[in-house]
């Protein structure tokens, strides 16, 4: 960015705009967020759309929320470098917009932090394939874990099945036990009866 963009700029700051989302400073059709501190989770959701130049260098951004640029017609140029770009299934989007801008040369410096294998690489040269292997990596995790929990899932039903099978089987031999135990008792109360009417006779 040239000396006489950076004059611009600060001249025209003080014309704060009403719609000028925090923590970023605005003049008219420029929206600056340099070196606000600004992360995934605090960057503004929109801008407005009469804006030409955006600047989000030297922040803490691993990628851009997809569409956040859809709307913004006349943006003219985003600077974006001196962030720790992560080159994974999120940056898809910004990935995209960079390869439909007219100046590729200006984003030259819009590199990938992470993953190691792509670190230093230029965003907007990225190939689709070489993102995308990051995401199938990725998903293979999630579906290892998936895994292993319905593994853990199905085993502790298992157990669960063997133990209530187990308790109903000691039940009804218990039971059975029991029974035969009350026909013992009944059948001694008999002889015993017997025994003690011929004793009387």
């Amino acid at each position: 960015m040239s000396l006489g963009s950076f004059f611009f700029i600060f001249i025209l700051l003080p014309l704060v705009t009403p719609d000028c989302p925090s923590p970023c400073r605005c003049a008219i059709n420029i929206v600056d967020c340099m070196s606000t501190s600004l992360t995934d989770g605090t960057i503004p959701l929109s801008f407005s759309s009469s804006t030409e130049k955006l600047f989000l260098n030297n922040n803490y951004l691993t990628f851009i929320p997809k569409g956040l640029f859809d709307n913004l017609h006349n943006l003219q140029a985003v600077y974006l470098r001196g962030n720790p770009w992560e080159c994974t299934c999120n940056i898809l989007y910004l990935r995209s917009w960079l390869q439909w801008q007219d100046n590729r040369t200006l984003y030259r410096d819009v590199v990938c932090s992470t993953p190691a294998h792509l670190q230093g690489r230029i965003i907007t040269y990225l190939s689709e394939d070489e993102i995308i292997s990051t995401c199938q990596s990725w998903y293979c995790g999630v579906a290892l874990v998936a895994q292993i929990c319905l593994f853990v899932f199905v085993l502790v039903q298992a157990i669960l099945l063997l133990l209530v099978v187990f308790y109903i089987c000691r039940f009804q031999r218990i039971a059975k036990e029991a029974r035969r135990t009350m026909v013992d008792v009944y059948e001694n109360m008999d002889l015993w009866e017997s025994a003690r009417k011929n004793s009387i006779d």
